[in-house]
């Protein structure tokens, strides 16, 4: 009971910032000396003195209840601002945010284009996001089919559009990506219907790679022939350098085998067998 009662108490301070919460937060002592805010999840509905850090650059709000920008309209350096999951439908207020150039309202409440019209004086701006597909957030203008065309006529210099790239490095790759990606879409329905297609086949056979047995048996029978030569040239020679080294063995098949005795020579020979003769 203790508990949920201090949990209570803490998520009703939070329902609006206060200088208290943006010293905790950021760990300065002067409100002006706040570059950086990370105020995602408390459950803010009202943004109180958050004006007041007048040097802020980057603010996350994301995942509250903010309903009223209206705080935001002093923060003429703020260059990042995540206002993504609460519930603005009016973004007049930061019209006078000059270095705004990120910003996520994805998850919110706009409804009409017309309510990005504020944003069109801000030259800075390159990236928008007004839908999330990772996390499922969007916004009523969304469902509108050329939304997406009618922004990018309004707001020319945008590099981003909802997390796609639209201009600049990568962009003509994205465009194809997303052209294929909608081709074999296409492709894969006639008449509503999945169009089933024939098992893809094999380039070669599935002997194409494997050594003919004929080809083995030519270099087998090219191998037995030149050690049988070589053989029949050293061993004679040996015999008749060291006859007294050289034994003959003669194996029932009448093959004969030489083999090198090796007590006739020192413990470092390095060889005490020969190969058979074939």
């Amino acid at each position: 009971m203790m508990e949920s009662k201090r949990e209570r108490e803490q998520d009703a301070e939070y329902e609006k910032v206060t200088a208290a919460l943006l010293k905790s937060r950021s760990g300065e002592f002067d409100l002006e000396s706040i570059l950086f805010l990370k105020l995602r999840n408390l459950g803010i509905q009202d943004l109180g003195c958050i004006g007041e850090c007048i040097n802020l650059e980057r603010l996350d709000l994301s995942g509250n209840n903010i309903t009223n920008l209206a705080p935001l309209a002093s923060l003429r350096l703020l260059s990042v601002l995540n206002l993504s999951a609460n519930r603005v439908s009016n973004l007049e207020p930061l019209r006078s945010c000059d270095s705004l150039q990120n910003l996520n309202v994805a998850g919110n409440i706009i409804s009409s284009i017309e309510s990005l019209h504020c944003l069109q004086s801000l030259r800075k701006l390159e990236n928008i996001r007004l839908k999330d597909n990772t996390y499922n957030y969007t916004n009523p203008v969304c469902r509108n089919t050329v939304y997406r065309n009618i922004i990018l006529e309004m707001f020319p210099n945008l590099k981003t559009l909802d997390g796609e790239r639209v201009a600049g490095r990568g962009s003509d790759l994205y465009q194809l990506c997303k052209d294929i990606d909608e081709t074999i879409k296409a492709g894969m329905y006639k008449n509503g219907q999945i169009v089933e297609h024939n098992d893809c086949k094999p380039w070669v056979q599935d002997n194409y790679w494997e050594i003919k047995k004929s080809n083995n048996a030519i270099v087998e029978e090219a191998y037995k022939q030149f050690t049988g030569k070589l053989l029949s040239l050293a061993v004679p020679s040996c015999m008749s350098a060291w006859p007294h080294c050289i034994k003959t063995l003669r194996l029932k098949q009448n093959i004969s085998v030489y083999v090198y005795d090796p007590q006739m020579f020192s413990t470092n020979a390095d060889f005490s067998i020969t190969e058979p003769l074939m």
